[in-house]
């Protein structure tokens, strides 16, 4: 799924999925070696860290590690997310690929089919599974097999506006889908001429992070799954799709949703009660909505049932190595360092450790498949929206990346929104989704 679409200020980096990557400017690529005996390796790392805050970010440990390693030296390079995939693909193609790379955790199939990336040496590939929460090894594997040290994690989970709903006589968030209807009715507001004042939940057509995404995580909510576990068709039309696909309609005929809303600028201006969305969006809010944010809570996704199990989306990245790097031993080492291998940290209590990754994406707002880094990050943290998104870590289910992972998700999008605008019914969008998905995923092997 693409990630996130930037959005004022703070840019939708937070992590859907727009995050940029560590592009060096002058002066910061480690002198390049004459080819004689001696000289240090050069690893590159290709990433979309390449502007602003997470470039910053990434180039901290970078230059921490070039410091105090003379064998081995990382240069980073960036280009922006929407050309990252091509990037790798292209770059493969004629022999320039990086020696490590930094994709979108459901471009792995795809990558891992292609040749692009190395699976993790066994070594690496039990700290990986040892460390990271069960969504970021699955999201980080391909058929079983690990393929790199996940980075970025986004949950998601619904935000909501305290006020709104105290407004609307409601005590506090839905638990249930009964409960999210109703008080989305009570919370949605028009005018007489029939345009929407308020959405009583938010449901946008922004981008595929946001149109997909939504859907998925109450798709996983209601005990469904995109794709199947084979990777060979899809699972969308099935009581736990069609009962998602009934609700978002529902939602839009009742008036409830406006999808042609961008709900990134209407939730913070008090136009949209509640939406489901990542933990990236939580520090951008902070920083928008200014004293306004005090409105904002954040709770698990409500369920069909209130004695249903919990579960919800995830999407992230990862770090792995080139199939065609030459120096694949020295990048497996450097991707231990930055994942595996503890620090202190200054803002938590005394003695309290977190790897340099978790200390990078908490520095940018977002979190780590690493639940213990993140306590201890968070902990003297005074803001307990981002508390949802980290017990999430426990129950989330990553997002599908078999090798049509990236189509079928832009192939999904096209039919959810056929179904928001009114184009097709709950059963054409199931039957077009399952037709077209089910095509694309099969030939992709």
């Amino acid at each position: 799924m693409t990630p996130a679409r930037r959005t004022g200020g703070l840019s939708r980096r937070h992590f859907a999925l727009a995050l940029p990557s560590a592009l060096l400017a002058s002066g910061c690529a480690p002198h390049q070696g004459t080819g004689r005996p001696g000289d240090p390796i050069v690893l590159t790392l290709l990433s979309h860290y390449a502007s602003g805050v997470p470039k910053e970010a990434l180039q901290g440990p970078v230059d921490e590690w070039n410091t105090t390693h003379d064998r081995v030296k990382v240069q980073t390079k960036a280009v922006e997310f929407t050309d990252l995939l091509t990037t790798f693909m292209v770059r493969q193609a004629a022999g320039q690929g990086a020696d490590i790379l930094h994709p979108y955790c459901l471009w792995n199939g795809q990558l891992v089919q292609a040749g692009v990336l190395r699976p993790a040496p066994t070594e690496h590939a039990e700290e990986i599974t040892r460390g990271y929460s069960e969504a970021a090894v699955d999201a980080a594997s391909v058929g079983g097999q690990v393929y790199g040290y996940p980075t970025e994690v986004q949950t998601y989970a619904l935000y909501y506006n305290k006020r709104l709903l105290r407004e609307a006589g409601i005590d506090g968030p839905p638990r249930t889908w009964r409960e999210l209807e109703e008080s989305a009715y009570r919370t949605a507001r028009r005018d007489r001429y029939g345009n929407t004042l308020v959405q009583g939940f938010g449901l946008s057509t922004a981008d595929d992070s946001t149109t997909v995404g939504q859907t998925l995580a109450l798709l996983n909510a209601a005990g469904g799954m995109f794709v199947s576990k084979d990777g060979r068709s899809t699972a969308i039309d099935s009581p736990a799709g069609r009962a998602v696909f009934d609700l978002e309609h529902r939602l839009v005929v009742r008036g409830a949703s406006a999808p042609g809303v961008n709900v990134y600028k209407a939730f913070r201006s008090g136009q949209v009660a509640m939406v489901v969305s990542a933990g990236w969006w939580t520090g951008s809010l902070k920083t928008l909505m200014g004293k306004d944010y005090r409105d904002v809570g954040v709770a698990p996704l409500p369920l069909p049932e209130a004695d249903g199990k919990r579960a919800t989306l995830s999407t992230g990245f990862m770090l792995g190595v080139n199939a065609a790097s030459k120096h694949p031993r020295a990048a497996w080492e450097f991707l231990r360092w930055l994942n595996t291998e503890k620090v202190n940290v200054k803002s938590a209590k005394e003695g309290g450790k977190a790897t340099r990754m978790s200390s990078l994406q908490v520095s940018v707002g977002s979190l780590t498949g690493r639940a213990d880094d993140m306590r201890t990050l968070l902990g003297a943290h005074s803001d307990t929206n981002l508390r949802p998104f980290l017990d999430a870590l426990a129950y989330s289910v990553p997002e599908p990346n078999v090798p049509g992972a990236q189509q079928a998700k832009s192939l999904l999008r096209k039919n959810i929104e056929a179904l928001w605008t009114g184009q097709q019914s709950v059963d054409q969008a199931l039957r077009t989704t399952r037709r077209q998905v089910d095509r694309e995923v099969s030939r992709s092997w």
